[in-house]
């Protein structure tokens, strides 16, 4: 137990204790004090330890802080969170001080963090919880009627478990004026009661005197207990017993228990002892009174054997006798008179009713007769009939306790489909009382109602590429009607979705609601469907009621991203496109621009680029949104003049879709650098692949036309020379060529000498000759003179040209060609192959020609 108990010092000695405890504490240690009343309930606030210490909530969550006492009860405890010290026990200052005049208990508060202990003192003050008590709650004394006046009789001590002026404060005596109270103060403060014969005793006058002895504390309010005191007065038959009254008259109600006690008839004796013994009986009283009534011989008490009924009967009369052992007697009239009470309720009979009333019953109809009456009499008997507010009935009076129940108003079955009408009677008794009585009522359903849809309006969600026959959504509708005439059938209203009828979309279930698409549904065509749905209930006629139906297509990533640009190849494999980009660019420079575009909404078509696969990877970057390839830095001497990019398109959807769009960027400063690049990197670009074969099918063709064309501009020459050597000038004759090698057929001179000479052609034309063999001539006509020697050709020595007569025109004068510079004659043989096989128009948008 945590609590010292005091001695029981003197008051100058506990004070100059106590004053020295508290410096000696104080000084060393610094502790808390308290004071809490007794009998607080588990868990009272008693301090706060945690402010009056000074001690920081946390640092006594987290070092630890705990009650202890040297007693095994704790009688206190510390909230960690508070702070606050509370009681863990119901405090009983009399269980734990018993005796001692003022209780403290002690305890100590440990924060094991710091290991530091703080002293805590609680006083408990009393309150007045005790009633002084008597050890015996009854005592006798017997007294001969001898004893003088002033004498004393010890009485018992009251004691009272409280201190202070809760204590035993004074007592008191009542009950009879013979006697008389002293209180005696004892040599330790306690007061003892004396009994004191104030008045002689006279047993004839009274044998026993009847006292209480009251003990009162000085609480507030303040507590008592008593003891009862029998004196008997100790006394030589001349005396008839005497009734205290001659007419005892009662009423009593007709409810009163069986059992009760209603009257008690007393009468006395004046001698003593056996003479003194008296018994009572009835003198007169009816058989029916038998039964109910009974007579105590000893005592005179007259209980009740039965229930009495004041409609049975309202008054008993009766002759009582008292008669001692010496056969002498009194009597007594007793009347006992019964009043009624209000013990019987209301009757209600009903005489007729319906149990069943349509709901289109005109107000006024009658539902059903009753009959009510009450046994009782008076006030106790008078009827008043009610009926609730709530219902759609009133009651009306017929005859003499007869009402009718009638409609108030019109009934509705879908608001209440059944009644159960509950009729109320209640009598004028105090307190009244009242019976009830139920009529049960079923209304009959008439179709007044139309279908109501469980929403105004509905939506639905369905994903695209659904499957044909899906379930889209269940449209309910309730009838408040009953029967037939609450079944409900749907069906589609009328109307068109991009031309085609609804029907050829969704249908609905006739009996369920249940809408079902027909098709598979492509948000790219068809983005939302709305539509009306029809429910009708079965009644006669019908009546129905509409809806919309509000259906959204939720769409789905099941388009790829596409590529606007660069655009698609020829092959449909990919995406490509060339692009200049010169080598003097900055960082950041745009190069190009990859377009593209997503047929899906929402998310799916959020497009995000990426670089894929590159050249060179640090020369171009992609934005990431955008599509901008632009330069991550300036291009070096050592980067390749061509750079390959392949830029992968992917939108957000679930799982992605994804497109790739290849970029061909170039190195160059002009456009004759890029033709000349892509030139060169053309025939190498697939090796093996198609387009390598077409190119070199291409370079093929392309040098034979160029073979062909060197064929027949060589024809063209040797014919314009031969022409010359043998067709004579514009005077008319050939110099040189006799007339004898001349022929005419049909006026036309034709050269008959025939000529064998050997040409020899170079790329340049300046270095081109003809050599005549002398041998080589071969004359078809008569022989002549062979000419003179011609003068040297294509290259001979111009001395020899001098030699020639002066009117003869040499022959190799008429074969040559003007002379031109050679880069005019022919164009480069790889320009024209690259001509022929890179100059599309979807790929050149420029032909620079070196002609």
């Amino acid at each position: 137990m945590c609590a010292a108990r005091e001695g029981r010092w003197g008051r100058r000695q506990r004070a100059l204790l106590c004053c020295v405890l508290v410096a000696a504490w104080e000084a060393a240690w610094g502790q808390l004090r308290y004071s809490v009343p007794e009998e607080l309930p588990k868990g009272s606030f008693v301090g706060d330890v945690a402010k009056d210490l000074a001690l920081q909530l946390p640092a006594l969550r987290d070092r630890g802080a705990r009650v202890v006492s040297a007693d095994r009860t704790q009688y206190f405890a510390l909230h960690a969170n508070s702070g606050h010290l509370v009681t863990a026990e119901r405090l009983d200052r009399e269980q734990l001080c018993d005796g001692v005049q003022r209780c403290v208990l002690r305890c100590e508060v440990i924060v094991e963090g710091e290991m530091k202990i703080y002293r805590i003192e609680v006083e408990i003050t009393d309150i007045n919880d005790n009633a002084p008590s008597f050890r015996e709650a009854e005592k006798e004394l017997r007294m001969s009627e001898m004893t003088p006046a002033g004498s004393r009789f010890p009485l018992i001590e009251a004691r009272d478990l409280d201190v202070g002026v809760n204590s035993l404060q004074s007592y008191e005596l009542s009950g009879d004026e013979h006697f008389s109270l002293s209180v005696q103060a004892g040599a330790d403060g306690e007061k003892r009661p004396e009994l004191v014969l104030a008045k002689a005793l006279d047993r004839e006058e009274a044998a026993f005197h009847e006292l209480v002895l009251r003990a009162s504390d000085g609480g507030e309010p303040s507590r008592t207990g008593t003891a009862r005191i029998r004196v008997s007065v100790l006394d030589a038959n001349d005396n008839a017993p005497v009734f205290s009254q001659a007419v005892y008259a009662v009423r009593v109600p007709e409810d009163v228990p069986v059992g009760s006690t209603l009257v008690t008839l007393t009468a006395t004796d004046a001698d003593d002892g056996l003479n003194s013994d008296m018994k009572y009986l009835f003198e007169k009283i009816t058989d029916k009174g038998l039964k109910i009534f009974h007579l105590d011989p000893e005592t005179g008490s007259i209980r009740l054997l039965r229930s009495l009924d004041f409609e049975e009967e309202d008054s008993y009369e009766m002759e009582v006798h008292a008669r001692d052992t010496g056969e002498l007697f009194d009597t007594a009239l007793v009347t006992i008179s019964v009043s009624d009470v209000n013990d019987n309720a209301p009757e209600i009979s009903v005489r007729s009713a319906l149990s069943e009333i349509s709901e289109d019953a005109p107000p006024g109809t009658v539902v059903a007769l009753l009959h009510v009456q009450d046994r009782d009499s008076g006030a106790n008997g008078e009827v008043r009939c009610s009926i609730a507010e709530s219902v759609p009935f009133r009651l009306e009076r017929e005859l003499d306790n007869y009402y009718s129940v009638v409609t108030s108003r019109e009934l509705d079955r879908e608001e209440v489909s059944e009644y159960n009408v509950t009729v109320w009677a209640s009598d004028g008794g105090s307190p009244s009382l009242r019976s009830s009585a139920v009529l049960a009522l079923r209304v009959l359903d008439v179709n007044d109602n139309a279908p109501v849809f469980a929403e105004a309006r509905y939506s639905a969600r369905l994903p695209e590429n659904n499957a044909e026959g899906a379930l889209v959504l269940t449209v309910r509708a309730w009838d408040a009607d009953w029967g037939q005439n609450a079944r409900v059938r749907y069906r589609l209203a009328e109307g068109r979705v991009r031309g085609a009828p609804l029907s050829s979309y969704v249908s609905v279930q006739a009996e369920t609601g249940a809408l079902y698409a027909l098709r598979s549904f492509d948000y790219e065509e068809v983005r939302e469907v709305g539509l009306c749905v029809r429910a009708e209930d079965g009644g006669a006629p019908a009546l129905s009621s509409n809806v919309s139906v509000r259906l959204l297509i939720v769409d789905e990533n099941d388009n790829a991203p596409q590529v606007l640009y660069p655009p698609a190849s020829a092959a449909g494999a990919g995406w490509t496109g060339v692009e200049l980009a010169p080598r003097s660019a900055e960082p950041g420079a745009l190069v190009a621009k990859v377009v593209a575009v997503d047929a899906d909404a929402g998310q799916n078509a959020w497009l995000s680029y990426e670089l894929a696969k590159a050249t060179e990877p640090g020369l171009f970057r992609v934005g990431l949104h955008s599509g901008e390839v632009r330069t991550a830095r300036s291009p070096l001497a050592r980067d390749a003049p061509r750079h390959s990019l392949v830029v992968v398109v992917k939108d957000q959807g679930r799982p992605a879709l994804s497109a790739t769009a290849t970029l061909t960027v170039v190195l160059a400063e002009s456009v004759a650098e890029l033709l000349s690049e892509l030139g060169s990197a053309a025939a190498p670009a697939e090796p093996g692949g198609s387009l390598t074969r077409w190119l070199v099918l291409a370079v093929a063709a392309v040098s034979c036309l160029f073979v062909a064309f060197l064929l027949l501009l060589l024809a063209l020459r040797l014919r314009r020379w031969r022409r010359s050597q043998l067709l004579p000038p514009a005077s008319g004759a050939l110099r040189g060529v006799p007339a004898s090698h001349f022929v005419g057929i049909d006026g036309v001179r034709a050269f008959l000498h025939s000529y064998s000479h050997e040409v020899s052609l170079t790329a340049d034309s300046r270095k081109s000759q003809r050599r005549w063999a002398a041998d080589s001539c071969c004359n078809t006509l008569p022989a002549r003179p062979p000419p003179d020697k011609a003068a040297p050709l294509l290259g001979e020595d111009a001395a020899g040209a001098r030699g020639a007569p002066p009117d003869a025109l040499p022959v190799s004068q008429s074969l040559r060609t003007p002379r031109r510079p050679p880069s005019r004659l022919l164009p480069p043989f790889p320009l024209i192959a690259f001509a022929s096989v890179f100059c599309f128009p979807s790929r050149c948008p420029r032909m620079i020609s070196p002609y």
